[in-house]
């Protein structure tokens, strides 16, 4: 005898027409708040980037531009060539600055007393005569004629004419005003492109520093830390990819290396400190040194970055290079490294973008000094970007602030260019699968 089966019928609930309306509605509402969310995350991030690009280029465009003051120099040949032979070492001994001395009091005839004469010397920047010192040892045809020269003001002077200093008040005399005036009258007072910051080294004359020594000490900087970065990352990210076993070292090695990928900087130079200078001796606040910390910073993101790379090709290309009779080094080096590279290259020209932007690390191995000279080579003293503009922000007169921001603006210059070169290398050379 058997039981008859019993089949329970479990209710379904069906939402009224109604009601699916309403949840569709919800729905859809809830994908238009998360747009605007996301707009409005969008538009803040736009704005702060706004905000920060218009306070920098608004204090630093001015330092593109300098005011000079045209004196007509007598280059006398008994001031400027003691010794008569025009030798470099003769035109290098002249006395430029009672040379030009003489023609700031020329154009001003009326001042007689001494303490005028001081006061009316501080229109001239304390290095203007250098200016005149080097156009005659480029030019010692020039030795024994009188010709107008535009030399720098100092910087109260420019400051003044760039409107961030005024009349009134305890900085400037009354003849101070008065003689300004005059050679505005004159046509003697203009503001010209400043040249002199593209191509000279750092000063303690805000009128005649430039950021030529950063940049190039900048650029020997990078090169060591390409030179060495470069190579070590890539193979340690192939052996670690395609030939080291999987076993408790590699994975302890992996461990570390992403640790270190987010180690502050600072302990970096920690390490280059006590490691290049203080054990290999190599020379304080040069461009290898420093080279070589930046290196230790950036191997850790190349590693990681070149590792993405090499898994992005896809297994056959191995397996079909392996099939057709090559060695596993062959394979790697023939096709893989070669199909992995564009992803390679992005992530070594983002490292080095990111050890462009570094101080901290440079600040621990001594590159923070004065350093007045353009270096020749990666042994000499420098410094970089980063360091020049840390220097010149912590300095007091208000003319380094325009400096600062125009430094700021070189070196976003210079990460605009690396960020856009990873760009076109990644469009230029990738491939999709």
């Amino acid at each position: 005898m058997t039981d008859t089966a019993r089949t329970t019928v479990i209710p379904v609930y069906r939402p009224s027409a109604d009601e699916e309306t309403r949840n569709v509605r919800r729905r859809y509402n809830a994908n238009r708040r998360l747009q605007a969310y996301g707009i409005i995350a969008i538009s803040v991030a736009l704005l702060a980037l706004a905000t920060l690009l218009t306070s920098i280029i608004g204090n630093g465009w001015s330092a593109f531009f300098q005011t000079h003051i045209a004196l007509d120099i007598d280059l006398n040949a008994e001031r400027v060539d003691p010794k008569g032979d025009r030798s470099q070492d003769s035109l290098r001994s002249g006395d430029y600055r009672a040379v030009v001395r003489d023609a700031l009091r020329a154009a001003f005839p009326e001042v007689t007393g001494r303490g005028d004469r001081r006061d009316l010397g501080g229109i001239l920047s304390p290095g203007a005569h250098y200016e005149v010192q080097n156009m005659v040892m480029d030019d010692p045809s020039l030795v024994g004629r009188k010709l107008r020269v535009w030399l720098p003001v100092d910087d109260a002077i420019d400051m003044l004419e760039k409107g961030y200093f005024s009349l009134e008040g305890d900085r400037f005399s009354e003849k101070m005003g008065g003689w300004i005036a005059q050679l505005k009258t004159e046509d003697r007072l203009e503001k010209k492109f400043n040249a002199r910051f593209f191509s000279a080294g750092d000063s303690r004359e805000p009128e005649l520093a430039g950021v030529w020594g950063a940049v190039v000490g900048s650029f020997l900087t990078m090169m060591v830390t390409l030179l060495v970065a470069f190579p070590v990352g890539v193979l340690a990210a192939v052996y670690l990819e395609e030939f080291a076993p999987k076993n408790k070292m590699t994975d302890l090695i992996e461990v570390n290396i992403n640790n270190l990928a987010a180690v502050p900087s600072i302990v970096f130079g920690l390490l280059g400190l006590a490691v290049f200078i203080q054990v290999a001796h190599l020379p304080r606040s040069a461009p290898v040194v420093g080279g070589l910390t930046l290196a230790l910073m950036t191997l850790p993101t190349l590693i990681i970055a070149s590792r993405a790379a090499l898994k992005a090709v896809p297994p056959s290309i191995r397996e079909a290079a392996l099939g057709l009779g090559a060695s596993p080094v062959q394979a790697m080096f023939h096709h893989t490294l070669p199909l992995a590279m564009p992803g390679i290259l992005t992530g070594t020209i983002i490292g080095m973008a990111q050890a462009l932007g570094e101080t901290a690390p440079l600040l621990m191995i001594g590159m923070v000094a004065f350093i007045v000279d353009i270096p020749g080579s990666p042994f000499e003293a420098a410094t970089v970007l980063p360091v020049q503009i840390y220097l010149w922000a912590d300095s007091p007169e208000r003319a380094f602030v325009e400096k600062t921001s125009a430094a700021i603006m070189v070196l976003l210059g210079f990460l605009v260019v690396m960020n856009a070169l990873a760009v076109v290398l990644r469009k230029r050379f990738e491939r999709r699968w």
